[in-house]
């Protein structure tokens, strides 16, 4: 042990007091690996360069992530140009007939497509045409925002099994394959979905009333009330309708192509990854394999999307696509880098090029170095360790961002599964399970909640209340299992 060490031990306690106290923990990460760069090396300059070695190394090993965001959000985005993305959501209207299948109408429609496109970008689109629907059918507005949060921000957020950014963050961390954490994280949130979106449906089973009666049988305008009182007009279903119809008949004519082919590749996709990992002959999807297999799908989807619009077009729209892809990338995983750089440090694979450690020379791991020189002292008990990094994972989702706090979580994995007999990718889908359903956007009013609140015009704060039993009851259970059998 040496001075190092014990700073890395500090800069970490730090950081998850910081979190605590829902802070960002930029500063801290990123003075940290400054500090212990300049004592480990013995001269300042050493420091100046680990807190620049530390953010590329994290840049070049997460860069994968930011490109399939890039790629999906890009997609999306030339979908609206044309159409596609509102008519690919219409013909799901017919699920929502009344309150009760409505709720698990909008919860399981909500999970396949922020599957693929994450909840942040697929919310307005599911809020704006399928909310007042499913609220016309006798579903309060409550009920819909909790199934829509369980399902997106819960449910597909913390696998995240088809872009896969979570569980490389996780895997990452811990030094071990993706596979093995994707896997077992889409397992935990099945389970911990079934049970917090069953409470919730008991929950709101009372509340649920006749659907309205409408002159047209469709729905209707609904006036509903937001956080603030006020009065909000949510657009309704047939007004969405509306809009598709307005385009150019060119326009409309690919519209209605893209919204069969675009769900039909995607459900190949699934097909296809389901069936390599029965030995099918159809290739592996190891590591970041899926992650390029789907990146390659939505970029071809996009080439095609944007020459639909209109040849002319084409070469500039693709290029907007692209640059509004890369900003919401950054905006939502920009952060993550230099926290990440400083967990990287403490695991030898990266710490040697942050450090600069001379080629042959043994690279310090000073996060499994710690854990070993007080493995004595840690009870050898896979209940405490398994229920330690589920509070540990949603402590750090304090901070409304269910991402920064998993090269922790995978960290910790790593370095105290030995310690517990337990393996290191089960520890790390526990911990990105309490780090997603936290801070994703299920318990905590400051995420991305508030999107969902928004668009079903109820308060963030009781939003976040109404989730937090169900949730929590979802989460010990998916932990207590995950233990037992694993």
């Amino acid at each position: 042990m040496t001075m190092s060490h014990v700073l890395y031990a500090l800069v970490t306690v730090s950081v998850i007091l910081v979190m605590f106290f829902r802070r960002g923990v930029v500063i801290p990460t990123l003075i940290g690996t400054f500090i212990i760069g300049w004592v480990y090396k013995g001269d300042v300059i050493s420091g100046f360069k680990a807190v620049y070695n530390a953010n590329l190394t994290a840049a070049k090993e997460l860069f994968t992530i930011f490109l399939i965001i890039t790629f999906m959000v890009a997609l999306l985005n030339s979908l609206k140009d044309i159409g596609a993305d509102r008519r690919m959501i219409q013909p799901l209207q017919k699920l929502i007939v009344n309150g009760h299948i409505a709720f698990f109408a909008l919860a399981g429609i909500t999970f396949v497509i922020s599957l693929f496109f994450w909840p942040t970008p697929a919310v307005p689109l599911i809020g704006a045409l399928l909310i007042p629907a499913a609220v016309r059918a006798g579903l309060p507005p409550m009920g819909a925002a909790m199934a829509i949060a369980m399902a997106g921000q819960g449910m597909a957020l913390s696998s995240d099994y088809i872009m896969q950014v979570a569980p490389m963050l996780s895997a990452t961390g811990a030094g071990i394959g993706t596979a093995a954490v994707a896997d077992k994280a889409m397992i935990l949130s099945l389970i911990t979905g079934g049970v917090a979106i069953g409470s919730a449906y008991l929950l709101n089973k009372k509340s649920i009333s006749e659907p309205m009666a409408g002159d047209s049988g469709m729905p209707q305008p609904i006036v509903l009330k937001t956080a603030d009182k006020a009065e909000q007009q949510e657009p309704s279903y047939a007004e969405a309708a509306a809009t598709t119809e307005t385009l150019a008949p060119s326009l409309q004519r690919w519209s209605k192509i893209f919204a069969v082919a675009v769900p039909l590749s995607m459900l190949a996709i699934m097909i296809v990854m389901a069936a390599s990992k029965l030995g099918s002959g159809l290739g592996s999807f190891e590591g970041g394999d899926g992650a390029a297999f789907i990146g390659g799908v939505a970029i071809i989807l996009l080439i095609l999307a944007s020459i639909a619009l209109g040849k002319a077009d084409a070469l500039d729209k693709i290029s907007d696509h692209l640059v509004e892809g890369f900003v919401f990338a950054f905006r939502a995983m920009g952060p993550v880098i230099p926290i990440a750089g400083f967990f990287f440090l403490g695991n030898s694979d990266f710490s040697g090029s942050i450090l600069s450690v001379a080629e042959g020379a043994a690279a310090p791991a000073f996060l499994f170095d710690l854990v070993a020189s007080v493995q004595s002292y840690i009870p050898s008990s896979s209940f405490l360790t398994g229920f330690g990094l589920l509070l540990i994972g949603i402590v750090t989702g304090l901070d409304g961002s269910g991402f920064s706090g998993l090269p922790l979580t995978g960290s910790l994995s790593g370095a105290l599964a030995p310690a517990v007999g337990m393996d290191p990718s089960t520890l790390a889908a526990i911990g990105q399970m309490g780090a997603i359903w936290a801070g994703g956007g299920t318990i905590i009013a400051w995420s991305s909640l508030v999107a969902v609140a928004g668009f079903a015009g109820v308060s963030a704060i009781d939003l976040a209340r109404k989730n937090f039993i169900p949730v929590m009851l979802g989460l010990i259970v998916s932990t207590l299992l995950a233990i037992i059998f694993w």
